[in-house]
């Protein structure tokens, strides 16, 4: 028996855990990236490599991260964060839509899925920098996201190249797929260019890999709506919606939340489109600790409705509905020893006052009195008598408010301020392609096409409206690695 021939369109962390499994099955795998070597690597390379996982308690993460001390763990309140907690999170911020099935599986996989990663050279550690507070000498993980990849999205594109490589795949830059070879048996191989040629690849199974459509301008005002032709777009410009594309010209069924994206508050002044040297460095998700106001100074989101693994996803549109497309996060003196590490950077908007009224003067576009209207009604609003509690929804509120604070209410007394501009950043899109457990791509009559399967950003069904964090790169490496499996054997042509 001749050995299958797989193709995987893209080479994130969705497209090389698929090549990597198709090997692992015994194919011979090539990976078309689009990109040059130089900015390989899609949307993975701008994420700061967060990976939510189900886990029983410390000794599952020990064995994600054996470099985990006991010192660590003394010091270190890790909890647990069960497949029931995961499944229900993923249902209650898609507002239960869904795919029940798919759904079960991303939970049910996630860790299996990143033991397979560490098998395959991948290292994790925890997110003791954005996920934990230490409270009274003891870091307490919240939000059920502990694990993050050692170097960031760009470390994971490197460990997945790496283990790539070792494993004989072939990775060609530079190749642009621009449709699929089809015909009664099913998909036959891709055409692509290169270096100015056309040229076709025959092949067993194609994996399409290649992300969403949120560089696409003309799609994103086309799907999403008014307005998201000027949202910044956080991550790779080379994800234009080349997969969908040349599986929807066959046949394929879309599905999902097509008018529906991943975008978050995202630094005003950034450029286009994402920028390697800075990452994910330009977002902004420490709100929950101050507030937002808009043009009229005035607030228009629950900043302490959730934690933010469950609210930042979609509080970039908020931000885009607004006047003229910006918002403004402030913070006193009792929080700003809380703000993440991105408020650093030196590719920030950023001012700072000792008073009120001063810093009112500074917030560019934003009307004066009516900030300082809207500050004098919140602080009267806080409940005072909570005890403030970042690790946990303390309960911390506002009353009596056109739109309350539920957690985290602070008063903003305690000059100097700090205030950050924002605006809205598209992470991904949530609408794509059909599959089924197998990842193989369904058609519109709801029958697998022979030959096709997807993984990653370009499948739908998953996330609507919002998606826990850190779930978007666990779900390519699920689904990625289903597909890789599946694509190598004979049984599902």
């Amino acid at each position: 028996m001749s050995t299958r021939r797989v193709i995987v369109v893209g080479a994130g962390n969705a497209a090389l855990c698929a090549a990597l499994a198709a090997r692992e099955r015994g194919a011979e795998v090539l990976v078309l990236e689009r990109a040059d070597k130089t900015r390989r690597g899609g949307n993975t390379a701008f994420t700061a490599g967060a990976m939510r996982v189900a886990y029983n308690g410390v000794d599952d993460l020990r064995e994600l991260m054996p470099d985990l001390t006991d010192e660590d763990v003394a010091n270190t309140d890790f909890g647990s964060y069960t497949t029931e907690n995961f499944l229900d999170d993923l249902a209650r911020v898609t507002e239960y839509r869904t795919d029940p099935d798919l759904a079960g599986i991303l939970v049910d996989q996630s860790y299996p899925t990143l033991s397979w990663m560490k098998d395959q050279g991948v290292k994790f550690m925890p997110i003791y920098g954005r996920q934990a507070f230490k409270v009274d000498g003891k870091f307490k993980f919240w939000g059920g996201l502990t694990v993050e990849v050692n170097g960031g999205g760009p470390g994971l594109v490197e460990y997945l190249t790496k283990a790539a490589d070792r494993e004989g795949i072939k990775i060609e830059y530079g190749a642009r797929v621009v449709s699929l070879i089809h015909g009664d048996e099913g998909i036959t191989g891709v055409t692509l260019t290169q270096d100015g040629v056309t040229r076709n690849e025959e092949a067993d199974a194609v994996i399409l890999a290649s992300g969403g459509f949120q560089a696409n301008t003309e799609w994103r005002t086309r799907y999403l709506g008014p307005s998201w032709d000027l949202a910044k777009v956080r991550g790779t410009m080379f994800n234009t919606g080349d997969g969908h594309k040349m599986a929807l010209d066959i046949g394929a069924s879309p599905t999902g939340n097509w008018s529906g994206c991943h975008a978050v508050g995202w630094e005003r002044n950034a450029p286009e489109f994402g920028d390697l040297a800075v990452g994910d460095g330009f977002q902004k998700h420490s709100y929950p600790f101050g507030i937002l106001v808009n043009a009229h100074g005035q607030r228009f989101v629950d900043e302490g409705a959730d934690f933010r693994n469950y609210t930042y996803a979609k509080y970039g549109r908020r931000i885009l509905e607004q006047p003229n497309q910006f918002a403004w996060q402030i913070f006193d003196q009792k929080v700003t020893h809380l703000l993440r590490d991105e408020y650093r950077i030196r590719e920030v908007t950023k001012v700072t006052a000792p008073t009120l009224e001063a810093i009112a003067e500074k917030l560019e576009g934003v009307d004066p009195a009516g900030f300082l209207a809207e500050v004098q009604a919140y602080n009267a609003a806080v409940d005072t008598n909570t005890e403030f509690n970042p690790n946990v929804k303390d309960g911390r509120s506002t009353n009596g408010l056109p739109v309350n604070k539920t957690n985290w209410a602070n008063t903003l007394d305690e000059g100097p301020f700090e205030a950050y501009q924002v605006t809205c950043g598209i992470t991904f899109t949530f609408g794509g392609l059909r599959i089924n457990k197998n990842a193989q791509v369904l058609d519109t009559d709801m029958n697998p096409m022979p030959g096709l399967y997807a993984a990653g950003e370009l499948v739908g069904g998953i996330f609507y409206f919002n998606y826990p964090g850190g779930s978007g790169l666990t779900n390519g490496s699920v689904f990625g690695r289903i597909a890789g499996y599946h694509s190598a054997l004979t049984t599902l042509r």
